[in-house]
């Protein structure tokens, strides 16, 4: 017999998924860090003008993050479950791997010069490959028990060694071109970067999914209180399982996006693509306590580094400056939310 569901309603932001849409996607946190990035573009626009403040500047800002931002659309549900996910960087990796060494099987070695029958199995051996580890995740997770940052610890090792084992420890060149040339680099409307306006169309999808479902309104449930929702009759073990799968399926598409723009798997590039992916998700305002989160607070937190760097190189000041202006305004942002649940608890 399960309890009255105002049990999740007593957790904390537990009855977040009934408040009005407007404040579910535009909470406290998402205001002053949008503020903080508002205040970056005016400053290094007015500092270089011509240089920052140019079409060109930030499309390359937008390509830059459209993979980063679909392996973080994917984090803030796991974080917002109070768990963490440290494997999606590898994950990304093997996915792009396994797609590429598909391509290259179907095309007789060499896929330079492959059409898009051959690209559309490739997708689909990344997201099979993505969504695979995600279920490994889950699985170990959920129904084995397993804290979160013990297997996705495993499951990051386990997930790069997969991938240079698949081609002996370098990577995959051989890219279909007319891959490269129409989602890596092609256009639409004249402006707008294909690969931008795919990982836009993921973020929305993601962004649906998380303020406006029965899954969202879960996931903030789970990660609120998980056995106020297991009470309430909310299938933690099995929604747990959907979170993580969620998150390999993502990382399988952020994997081929970016082998579409490198036209290589790059396995150097990715290395640390799941500590960035963690840190523009707290930056934006989701608690790594749980219960709390946006992914309009993710898509800025994820902009506030490539803007950083952007600005520092444009105006010559060396990268070091950005680690530590990143670093500071991600423990901010963790000091803020710690601030808000002292406030909340102690009401």
């Amino acid at each position: 017999m399960t309890a009255p569901a105002k049990d999740i309603q007593q957790a904390p932001d537990a009855g977040f998924g009934k408040r009005p849409l407007g404040k579910r996607l535009v909470g406290a946190n998402t205001f002053w860090i949008a503020l903080v990035l508002v205040a970056l573009i005016i400053v290094f626009s007015a500092i270089a003008p011509g240089e920052f403040a140019t079409l060109f500047t930030f499309q390359t800002l937008l390509i830059e993050t459209a993979v980063l931002l679909v392996l973080s659309v994917g984090m803030t549900f796991v974080i917002i479950t109070s768990g963490i996910d440290l494997s999606v960087g590898s994950v990304l990796i093997f996915s792009g791997m396994v797609a590429g060494k598909v391509m290259e099987a179907m095309s007789g070695g060499n896929a330079s010069n492959a059409g898009w029958g051959v690209i559309t199995v490739g997708l689909l051996a990344a997201v099979v490959a993505g969504t695979v580890w995600g279920l490994v995740n889950g699985f170990l997770i959920a129904v084995a028990g397993i804290p979160p940052l013990i297997v996705t610890l495993g499951t990051m090792g386990a997930a790069l060694g997969s991938a240079y084992l698949l081609n002996n420890g370098s990577d995959v060149r051989s890219i279909p071109l007319v891959l490269n040339k129409t989602l890596g680099y092609g256009t639409s409307f004249g402006v707008v970067p294909n690969l931008v306006i795919v990982a836009v169309v993921i973020t929305l999808i993601g962004a649906w999914l998380l303020h406006t479902t029965k899954f969202g309104r879960y996931t903030y449930a789970v990660g609120s209180n998980a056995e106020g929702a297991r009470r309430a009759g909310i299938g933690v073990t099995a929604h747990l399982l959907k979170v993580y799968t969620l998150t390999g399926f993502l990382a399988g598409i952020a994997g081929f996006l970016s082998l579409a723009y490198y036209a290589s798997t790059t396995i150097s590039a990715h290395t640390t693509d799941n500590l960035n992916a963690i840190a523009a998700v707290v930056m934006g305002g989701t608690s790594l306590f749980g219960g709390v989160g946006t992914v309009l607070g993710t898509v800025i937190g994820v902009f506030i580094p490539a803007v950083l760097k952007k600005g520092f190189n444009i105006t010559h000041v060396q990268d070091f400056w950005q680690m530590i202006a990143v670093g500071a305004v991600l423990i901010a942002a963790v000091w803020f939310d710690q601030r808000r649940r002292r406030r909340r608890n102690s009401r």
